[in-house]
C-alpha cells in the first residue's frame, strides 16, 4: 500500500524535527541528564510535530543505544515502535475515546510495570476533547504515577485544558514552522522522490500551508502525482487558486472603481474551476500586506512574494489609506464568513467586489470611509497648496523691512510676529501725539542686559513712549536700530518689555519734531531770520 509523504518522512530522531529546536534541545538535555519527567503537555497548532516529538521521546526513553539523546533507530525497540508493535507505547486519541471508562482502563494497566523497556509510555492526542469525568480520572494518576510511567499530553486547544491538570505537567509550546524551513523541507523530500520542485513553488506551498508541515506535505504529495516538475503555476492549478495576476487585476479593478472588470475576471475564473473561498483568502492575504506596508517600517520580512510581486504590490499600495485597507479588509472576512457557513461562493464574491468598487453603494460603513478618505486628502492637498503660496508671499515680504526703524518716512508697517496685521499703514505723527513717555525704560534695559549685553549697550541713553499698542524708540544710536532690523534681537527688546509692563508691545521708531525737542527760543528766531537770508549775529 502507498504511503502518504507527511507518514513516509516523518522525522525518526529529534535532529529531523524542522522548526523546533527550543523543543528538541530541551528534550535531549532530559534524557541525557536523566532528568526525565512523568508528565508533559505539548501545544500548538497541527502539523507543527506535537505528536512526532511525542514518538521520538518515547523510543530516546527506551532505547538502550541512546546517542545524544536521540534513539539510535537500530535496536529492537527502536523497530518495533517504528512498525507499531511496542506494547509499552500506548497512543490514545482522545477525540474517539474521551470517556471516563477509557481513562480508568489506562490509569489501571499503568500500575504493571514495562514488558520490554524501560518506561511505560501513553500518548494522549487532542486531550482537550477528554470530558471533564474523564479529567478527573486522569488527574490522581497524573499527579502520583508509577515511577516506570510517563504521559505526554497534546492539544491544539491548551484553554479547554483544566488548570489542575496543566499544573501537574511540564509545557512545551510548539510554533508555526516558518515557510522558508517548510519549504527547505520539500526540496529535501521532492529530490528523494525523484522530483523537481522551483523554489518559489516551495515557498508558496509553505505560505499555503500557515505554518503545518503535515500540509505543506500532504500539498507536496498531491503535486507529485501531477507532475514530477513541480512549478508555481502547476501548485495553482492543483490547489484551484487563482493565477496571482489576476489577484492584482482585481486589485486594480477596485483601485479604478470598475465593478464590470471584476465581474467578468469572477466570471473567466470561475469557468476555470477556481475555487472561489479560497480566491477571497487569497485576497485577504494581499490586503493583510498592503495593511503590512502601510504600517510596518520593513514589511519585505514579513510578506513571503517574489521580489517582482513585492515590487508590484509596493506599487499598487500608494493608491490605498490604511483606513481604505482595514475596511477592504473587513468585507471580505465578512464574505470569506459567509461562504465558509454555506452560501453560494460565486455570488458572495461578486457581492463583495461590487462593494469594493462602488462607492455609492452604502451596505455599511466602509464607502462613507472611502469617501471621506478621498475628501480628506483632497483637503490636505488643497492646504498644502495655500501653504506654499503662503510660505512664498511671506518669504517675499520678509525680504522688505517689516518696518524701518530709522525711515525718514511718516509712516510705519505692522509685522505678523509684531502682532495682529494692520490692512493700512500706521501714521508715525498720529502714535506720536498720543505718546507718553516711558518711566521704567530704564528697568527693561537693565532686563535687556540678560537676553543681550551688545543690544543694552547699543540702547544706552536712548529713551521710549507708549502709544496704544506701540513703543516707539528714540535712541541717537544708528546701530541700536540695525540690530532691531533682526527678528531675533527684536524679539529679545519685545520679551524684556513685557516682563516689564506684563504686556506685548509692538515696535516703532521715535523721530522727534521740532515741538519735541527742547528749543531756546532765540535759536528758533535765528532759524527763521536764517531762512529769509537775515544775518545774524551768533554772539
Amino acid at each position: 500500500m502507498y504511503k502518504a509523504l507527511y507518514r513516509k518522512y516523518r522525522p525518526q530522531t529529534f535532529a529531523d524535527v524542522i522548526g523546533q529546536p527550543h523543543i528538541t534541545v530541551t528534550l535531549k538535555n532530559e534524557i541525557k541528564n536523566n532528568r526525565i519527567g512523568h508528565a508533559y503537555l505539548f501545544i500548538g497548532s497541527r502539523g507543527t510535530g506535537k505528536t512526532t516529538c511525542a514518538k521520538i521521546f518515547a523510543k530516546a526513553v527506551n532505547c538502550f543505544n541512546s546517542k545524544d539523546g536521540d534513539p539510535c533507530c537500530d535496536c529492537d525497540i527502536c523497530k518495533n515502535m517504528v512498525n507499531g508493535e511496542a506494547m509499552d507505547i500506548v497512543e490514545l486519541d482522545a477525540a474517539s475515546n474521551n470517556s471516563v471508562n477509557d481513562i480508568r482502563e489506562i490509569c489501571e494497566s499503568a500500575q504493571f510495570t514495562p514488558v520490554k523497556c524501560k518506561y511505560r509510555v501513553y500518548i494522549i492526542d487532542e486531550v482537550h476533547m477528554l470530558s471533564q469525568g474523564a479529567f478527573n480520572a486522569l488527574l490522581k494518576t497524573l499527579e502520583e504515577p508509577p515511577a516506570h510511567v510517563i504521559f505526554i499530553l497534546a492539544t491544539t486547544e491548551v484553554h479547554k485544558v483544566p488548570a489542575t491538570i496543566l499544573s501537574r505537567c511540564q509545557r512545551f509550546e510548539f510554533h508555526r514552522i516558518s515557510a522558508e524551513d517548510i519549504a527547505y523541507r520539500l526540496i529535501y523530500v521532492a529530490k528523494c522522490e525523484g522530483s523537481d520542485i522551483k523554489e518559489d513553488a516551495a515557498l508558496y506551498i509553505g505560505r499555503i500551508a500557515d505554518g503545518a508541515m503535515r500540509d505543506a506535505l500532504a500539498i507536496l504529495d498531491k503535486c507529485i502525482s501531477t507532475d514530477k516538475n513541480i512549478n508555481l503555476e502547476l501548485v495553482m492549478k492543483v490547489l484551484g487558486l487563482a493565477n496571482i495576476d489576476y489577484i492584482f487585476d482585481l486589485i486594480q479593478a477596485i483601485i479604478d472603481s470598475k465593478p464590470e472588470d471584476a465581474l467578468m475576471l469572477i466570471d473567466k475564473l470561475n469557468m476555470e474551476s477556481k475555487d472561489m473561498v479560497r480566491l477571497c483568502n487569497e485576497l485577504i492575504g494581499h490586503f493583510r500586506n498592503l495593511m503590512l506596508i502601510k504600517t510596518v517600517s520593513a514589511p519585505k520580512k514579513l510578506i513571503l512574494l517574489p521580489d517582482n510581486d513585492y515590487e508590484r504590490l509596493l506599487d499598487l499600495s500608494k493608491h490605498f489609506s490604511l483606513p481604505k485597507v482595514i475596511g477592504i479588509l473587513d468585507t471580505l472576512q465578512e464574505s470569506f464568513e459567509r461562504m465558509s457557513k454555506g452560501c453560494n461562493g460565486r455570488t458572495e464574491m461578486e457581492m463583495s467586489l461590487v462593494k469594493l468598487c462602488c462607492n455609492k453603494v452604502d451596505n455599511n460603513n466602509l464607502q462613507l470611509e472611502q469617501r471621506l478618505d478621498k475628501l480628506e486628502s483632497l483637503i490636505e492637498n488643497m492646504e498644502s497648496t495655500v501653504s506654499v503660496k503662503k510660505n512664498t508671499k511671506n518669504l517675499k515680504e520678509n525680504e522688505k523691512k517689516e518696518f524701518n526703524l530709522n525711515d525718514k518716512s511718516d509712516t510705519i508697517k505692522s509685522s505678523e510676529s509684531e502682532g495682529p496685521t494692520f490692512s493700512t499703514q500706521v501714521n508715525l505723527e498720529d502714535l506720536k501725539k498720543q505718546a507718553i513717555k516711558m518711566q521704567n525704560w530704564n528697568e527693561v534695559l537693565e532686563i535687556l542686559k540678560n537676553y543681550s549685553k551688545t543690544i543694552a549697550m547699543a540702547f544706552k541713553g536712548s529713551m521710549a513712549y507708549i502709544s496704544g499698542d506701540f513703543v516707539l524708540i528714540d535712541a541717537k544710536n544708528e546701530v541700536a536700530f540695525e540690530l532691531l532690523r533682526k527678528s531675533a534681537q527684536r524679539d529679545k527688546m519685545r520679551t524684556a518689555i513685557k516682563e516689564v509692563t506684563g504686556r506685548l508691545y509692538k515696535l516703532g521708531p521715535y523721530k522727534p519734531t521740532i515741538e519735541d525737542k527742547d528749543v531756546d527760543p532765540l535759536d528758533a528766531l535765528a532759524d527763521i531770520a536764517r531762512n529769509f537770508g537775515i544775518k545774524v549775529n551768533e554772539s
